[in-house]
């Protein structure tokens, strides 16, 4: 069985790469500049070469006269003491007369971008079988300096990638041997250092260690949470990010800037034990356990556990459903009672005709209201909701009424459940407000905007007292009067309006309060939203 090296050869080993990848890199690097240095050296020469050929009294006179064998004569001489590759001089319609290789002779010369004709000195490079070389053209001007007889170009190779190495290596090897003897007697006091600090266990055994604790704490279906003593979060699992709503990348902050609810923070930096405290947060509730923790007899921090409640408040809802329907069926019992009493008495007083008419205006009466209602709103269940909602409306004296531009059309089962949950809540809470006004109406808008379902339920009532916007939606706190209510019993007051806020907020929606002429509720709902797990 193959042994693996210790914390220390790792270290070494990985220390040896890099040092011979930097060796590659600033090799490379120095040659490059070496080159670009040689190319910038080798362009002076070429142009002090061509400058001295192409300024000389005598070539310019040779030139202007027309002696040949001169100025040949003088190229080769320039050639040969500067160690050009090659000096071209040439005539202004840029016949070659002078050249080292005899093939260019009385050939056109290709300037390219120079533009030494026109008096101006060009220092470039060019490309050449064996690569690249530098080049350098210089006007020749008439003894007087008045025309440009013709020019002078010197051509000088550039050093090759062996040659900058050659020049740079030197110096190249003693920095980096130097620094590899620094890095690697560091690296072996580094990992005697870490292998004192790991209590000896080998890399190996603390991934195999962190990935055991991974498991565990992201296993458990409760939320765990550690802090140290300066409130900044050591360990977090999946549960605990999702319940308390805080981005993946909550190590090492602090829960002021993970933005966690004020209840929450209070609980989980308690300089207490806390056992079984229930706190609210972001429409769930959350049962806190926090134990302080401790080594070698100071404190380091602590760790808490989070269990979600909010399966009671489901239940909650579901029985608030319950109390919907059977609250109409009574209301709508006690309304056929009464009409049926009505009749009955109609008939025993011989007014037939009467009776006849006053079964006519009730049948009317409920057929023009639930034909307002399916034209506006095309879903099955909240269709009949509101239907239902008529009976116990017309039974406190309550006009219930659909607002014109409402239009909804038919919701999906889980999405129709939530909006019949919101608006049967507004709708009771707004006929008991407006039950005590002198005009009683409740106005009920539907509709689809933007991907999200709109309710606003308004109603005649004496409206939300000012400042009480946000808190009408706390667990407890009613609308319907001062006498203080348990808000953990189910369907008493204070628990309506919460639950249509924990309904709106499970998908990602919202609910808001307002006062105009009565209150206003508003509620939305995103259609397409993914529901926070209850």
């Amino acid at each position: 069985m193959t042994r693996r090296l210790s914390l220390a050869g790792q270290l070494l080993a990985m220390q040896v790469v890099i040092v011979c990848v930097v060796l590659v890199g600033v090799a490379a690097v120095t040659v490059a500049q070496s080159t670009l240095r040689a190319e910038e050296v080798e362009g002076r020469r070429a142009l002090v070469v061509a400058e001295t050929l192409a300024n000389a009294r005598a070539t310019r006179e040779a030139l202007a006269v027309g002696l040949l064998d001169y100025v040949r004569i003088a190229a080769e001489n320039s050639r040969s003491t500067s160690g050009s590759e090659d000096v071209v001089v040439a005539r202004a319609d840029r016949t070659v007369l002078a050249s080292a290789d005899p093939g260019r002779l009385d050939e056109p010369f290709d300037l390219g971008a120079s533009r030494v004709l026109e008096g101006r000195s060009w220092v470039g490079d060019v490309d050449v079988p064996d690569g690249r070389a530098a080049v350098a053209m210089v006007p020749v001007y008439s003894p007087r300096g008045d025309d440009v007889l013709g020019f002078v170009s010197v051509q000088r190779p550039y050093p090759g990638v062996v040659e900058g190495l050659s020049a740079a290596a030197p110096n190249l090897l003693t920095y980096l041997g130097l620094a590899s003897a620094i890095g690697i007697g560091g690296s072996l006091l580094v990992a005697r250092r870490v292998k004192r600090q790991t209590l000896g266990l080998e890399p190996a055994e603390i991934a195999g260690l962190v990935e055991h604790r991974d498991a565990m704490l992201h296993g458990i279906r409760e939320g765990v949470v550690g802090l140290d003593l300066h409130g900044r979060v050591t360990l977090v699992n999946d549960e605990a990010i999702r319940l308390l709503r805080i981005p993946g990348d909550a190590l090492g902050r602090t829960l002021a800037e993970l933005d966690v609810a004020p209840e929450v923070a209070d609980a989980l930096l308690s300089p207490s034990v806390e056992r079984d405290r229930a706190v609210g947060t972001a429409g769930r509730v959350l049962v806190v356990n926090r134990l302080p923790l401790t080594s070698r007899g100071r404190p380091i921090g602590s760790v808490t556990t989070l269990r979600d409640r909010t399966e009671l408040l489901e239940l909650r809802r579901e029985l608030d459903l319950n109390r919907h329907v059977t609250d109409t069926l009574r209301a709508q019992a006690h309304e056929f009672d009464n009409r049926l009493h009505t009749i009955a008495g109609l008939i025993e007083l011989g007014e037939a005709e009467e009776a006849v008419r006053f079964v006519h205006r009730v049948s009317t009466s409920r057929s023009e209201f639930g034909g307002a209602v399916t034209a506006a709103v095309r879903d099955p269940a909240i269709a009949a909701l509101l239907v239902a909602k008529a009976s116990q409306a017309a039974e406190l004296g309550v006009d219930l009424r659909i607002a014109p531009d409402s239009a909804l059309p038919a919701l999906d089962p889980e999405l129709s459940t939530d909006v019949a949950t919101v608006v049967g809540n507004l709708v009771d809470n707004a006929m008991d407000a407006a039950s005590a006004a002198p005009r009683r109406w409740v106005e009920v808008e539907l509709g689809l905007v933007d991907g999200e379902v709109d309710v606003v339920v308004r109603d005649s009532g004496p409206g939300v007292p000012p400042g009480m916007e946000a808190e009408v939606f706390r667990r407890g706190v009613s609308t319907k009067g001062t006498t203080p209510h348990d808000p953990e019993v189910p369907g008493g007051r204070g628990i309506g309006l919460s639950l249509v806020q924990l309904v709106c907020t499970r998908r990602g929606g919202e609910v808001t309060a307002s006062s105009s002429d009565g209150s206003v509720f508003t509620a939305r709902l995103p259609v397409g939203a993914t529901l926070v797990d209850a």
